[in-house]
């Protein structure tokens, strides 16, 4: 067995903080069949138990070291509508490859670009499988075209159901569009391509749509005939500090400030969207939205830098994120935490007030809390601040939806085993109940209430 995984080629640091060119450039076909070679195929694989979608991995390594590609992109599709994207944002490191029995003598399999490999040479080599069941005229309806409702939608129409997705932005995608970096995940090549595979399947997705305004869900129900709702819409309320000086000119949320640079172009010459330039950008925060925020601000030619109030081993970014940043140059104020933004006479930001911290007992979430040093206060010199403290559903859905119960966060309460909400036949799942999270989760939450929209509409025709 060999004990260390075959490296995965990228770009160099100081050229790709001039770019947003994808940093990784994945394995060729040489390189994926020596790592595929790792896999020691075990009897009870535990990197099975550990996806959240429970693709069978040992069962397409197998194939992809076979050299039957097309058999490993099916057995993914099995279990998965989105690879290519897993392949490159999927936290494998606490899930697969966390469990893979490799890693306990060496480096685990790198299944993730195992996935990204098949799914990408399906897509240059025009390979789809779009086997499904014969249409059974039942009309389910997705609300949001992000990773829940993508998933949702897709392991439906495979079922025969016929499924509309209905999206408020003008672009489907979701977070995968407005969230989620070029550098990370090209638009183009990888979520429009897998994107298109559901169209392929039969999916029908209208953007410009507002469930909560252009129509409702009562609506869809009883004017549209949708028997099934799927409610996918993603947590895009933003949070802040509530701290003096937030309301500053150039301060803003890392939702706007993404949305702008990856729905909007803006980074780009021929968009003629607006976004922040500023010389000196803190981004208070540590998960991966944080970094992706803060590596954005690099290439739009800043200096930047994250503002987190626990320590390294707290950050909850994928440590790939975290290692591209600082190669990248972000500065890490680590055990830091924002009081004060200060404000120039004309209301922009022209520095921060912060506090260094100390890690206490720990807190409900099982990490360290962070305690204030007294008399620690110093200031960072900034010009523009990016606040990306987490995101919680917006209320519109729920608001305008009689029957519907929320948390006092504004999550969506469903029924656990099935995705069901507390209005029949409406079913929910990913950021829309559990408040942002990952892509993975948000895919294993759309698959959970496809079964359970099956299961519901199969008892209501018997």
């Amino acid at each position: 067995m060999k004990k260390n995984r075959v490296p995965v080629r990228e770009q160099k640091p100081e050229e790709r903080v001039r770019n947003f060119k994808e940093v990784s450039y994945g394995y060729n076909l040489e390189e994926a069949l020596l790592e595929a070679d790792r896999c020691i195929q075990c009897r009870n694989p535990r990197c099975v138990g550990a996806c959240p979608v429970a693709i069978n991995i040992p069962k397409f390594i197998l194939e992809l070291r076979n050299g039957d590609i097309k058999g490993a992109r099916d057995t993914i599709g099995e279990a998965s509508n989105l690879p290519a994207v897993c392949g490159r944002v999927c936290p494998q490191e606490e899930q697969c490859e966390g469990s893979c029995i490799v890693g306990i003598k060496g480096e685990p399999v790198n299944i993730g670009k195992l996935e990204r490999f098949v799914a990408d040479w399906a897509m240059e080599n025009r390979y789809r499988n779009t086997e499904k069941l014969p249409g059974n005229g039942r009309k389910v309806a997705v609300v949001g075209s992000g990773p829940a409702g993508l998933t949702c939608a897709g392991d439906l129409a495979k079922l025969g159901y016929d499924v509309t997705i209905f999206e408020a932005l003008h672009e489907p995608g979701g977070v995968l569009v407005y969230g989620i970096p070029e550098f990370r995940l090209p638009k183009e090549s990888v979520v429009r391509e897998e994107i298109s595979l559901l169209k392929d399947l039969g999916v029908k997705i209208e953007t410009n749509v507002i469930v909560g305004r252009t129509v409702t869900i009562d609506s869809l129900i009883e004017e549209e005939d949708f028997e099934g709702i799927f409610i996918g819409s993603g947590a895009g309320l933003p949070m802040f500090m509530g701290i003096k000086g937030e309301n500053a000119n150039g301060v803003m949320s890392a939702n706007e400030y993404l949305t702008r640079a990856n729905l909007m172009k803006a980074f780009r010459s021929d968009y003629d969207t607006p976004i922040s330039h500023g010389r000196k950008v803190a981004v208070v925060g540590a998960g991966n939205v944080a970094m992706d925020a803060a590596r954005t601000a690099v290439r739009l030619g800043a200096e930047s830098r994250i503002i987190y109030r626990r320590s390294e081993k707290e950050i909850p970014a994928r440590a790939e994120e975290v290692h591209h940043a600082i190669e990248e140059g972000v500065i890490m104020n680590l055990l830091t935490n924002p009081v004060e933004i200060l404000v120039d006479e004309k209301g922009f930001v022209k520095g921060m007030i912060c506090v260094k911290m100390e890690l206490g007992e720990p807190d409900e979430s099982g990490r360290r809390r962070p305690v204030e040093i007294a008399g620690s206060e110093f200031v960072i010199d900034c010009d523009s601040v990016i606040m990306s403290l987490g995101t919680s559903p917006n209320p519109l859905i729920a608001s305008t939806t009689k029957g519907i119960d929320t948390n006092r966060r504004g999550c969506i309460i469903i029924n656990e085993e099935n995705g069901e909400t507390t209005l029949p036949g409406v079913f929910a799942g990913g950021d829309a109940v559990t408040g942002s999270a990952t892509v993975i989760l948000a895919m294993s939450a759309g698959k959970k209430a496809a079964s359970g929209i099956h299961a519901y509409l199969e008892e209501k025709h018997s």
